[in-house]
């Protein structure tokens, strides 16, 4: 009798627990992600050239992603997973410059947005995201530009409109001091018949740093030299320094490319373990020798900056050609280096940043590390012969 009291029993609770779990689904339906925690697809842009684009999908957070490439017809999708595209995004885009046909956005599930990109034709594409703000980028390249018979440079002042860089302390802003170098440089170096060079802002603008590179790569540059003023918290710190784009440990590299990519260090760190983008990366620094490349742009640079510099100002401090993940760097199809031209935060550095002759100083110095490395490479030793010296 006891028994069958207890198995009736606990009839009516499982009954109880059942009824109440079915009632719960219906008024509570399990979602596999909380609409609150999904990443949103925020924005597409994207910047058209005619042998190459680079596309923007800006993001609310970094998401995991999948990416194929599909034939007839031809087109590439990446699958965002956990994401949902914001309520006013324009989910088609129209490009047509004959590489890029459509940019296409859609839900393709509940928790996964799917981006399609349909070509017309293409050559390579490559897929990485960068943070703050948090993005994924699309690179694609169509067929591969004859060499022209000028070589091109592109000269990057760093910073620009409402991103000051650098401030020192009387004041001074990086984002002034570098494009004044910039405009000196153009000018010295245009003095060479066989150079054409560009910047990628003439004026104090902001541009994004993927925009920077897409600008280099647009122009089928030569050379890209991307331009800064450092700065540290310790204000005695000071001298100058040049980088190419690597994997580094070195802490104090770190966070120079941090402050640069407006990133924490604890990021930065992160981005340096992080084996998708690295990958990328370095299979793309092994492509024609560009790495190689980069670093003897690199040391001509630091050593000539260095020489030319301390033929009036004796206390220079040589920092040496270094390495990090700096983003404007990344995705560049040239040689390409950063140079941190002095520290802004340094009293004594900050006045010389300020001097005009300082400023023309470094400008000539940076001048003379190109003309040299023209005539040391294979590619530039033509120029190098027809042209007269780019020094002045």
């Amino acid at each position: 009798m006891k028994k069958h009291l207890y198995v009736k029993g606990m009839k009516t609770l499982l009954e109880a627990v059942t009824f109440l779990f079915i009632a719960s689904v219906i008024l509570f339906p399990l979602r596999p992600v909380d609409a609150a925690e999904k990443i949103e697809v925020t924005d597409i842009r994207y910047w058209s050239y005619p042998e190459y684009t680079r596309v923007v999908i800006g993001l609310s957070d970094l998401a995991d992603y999948r990416q194929n490439r599909l034939s007839r017809p031809d087109r590439l999708y990446v699958d965002l997973k956990d994401s949902v595209l914001k309520n006013d995004l324009q989910k088609t885009i129209s490009v047509g410059n004959g590489m890029l046909r459509n940019v296409r956005a859609g839900q393709f599930s509940e928790n996964t947005v799917r981006i399609v990109l349909d070509f017309d034709k293409m050559n390579n594409y490559r897929v990485f995201t960068m943070e703050d703000p948090d993005r994924l980028v699309i690179d694609i390249y169509g067929r591969k530009q004859v060499a022209a018979l000028k070589k091109r440079i592109v000269l990057d002042p760093g910073h620009g409109g409402n991103d000051p860089g650098a401030v020192g302390p009387r004041n001074l802003y990086e984002k002034d001091v570098v494009l004044d170098i910039a405009l000196k440089l153009k000018k010295i170096l245009a003095q060479d018949q066989n150079l054409e060079v560009h910047l990628t802002r003439e004026t104090d603008v902001f541009i994004p740093l993927e925009q920077r590179t897409a600008i280099a790569n647009s122009k089928s540059a030569d050379l890209f030299i991307s331009i800064h003023a450092n700065a540290s918290p310790r204000r005695d710190a000071k001298g100058v320094e040049t980088y190419l784009l690597n994997w580094t440990s070195d802490e104090e590299a770190m966070k120079v490319a941090a402050r640069e990519n407006a990133i924490s260090l604890k990021k930065m760190k992160k981005m340096n373990e992080g084996r998708d983008v690295l990958d990328i990366m370095l299979s793309d620094l092994k492509r024609d020798n560009k790495r190689d490349e980069s670093l003897k742009l690199a040391n001509f640079l630091q050593q000539n900056m260095v020489s030319g510099l301390n033929k009036n100002y004796s206390h220079i401090v040589d920092l040496g050609v270094k390495q990090a993940l700096f983003y404007v760097l990344f995705g560049a199809q040239m040689p390409s280096v950063l140079v941190e031209v002095s520290f802004i935060s340094n009293p004594l550095e900050e006045k010389l940043l300020a001097k005009d002759s300082y400023r023309i100083e470094l400008a000539q110095s940076i001048a003379f590390g190109v003309s040299k490395y023209m005539s040391a490479s294979p590619e530039g030793q033509t120029v190098a012969k027809n042209g007269r010296n780019i020094a002045p």
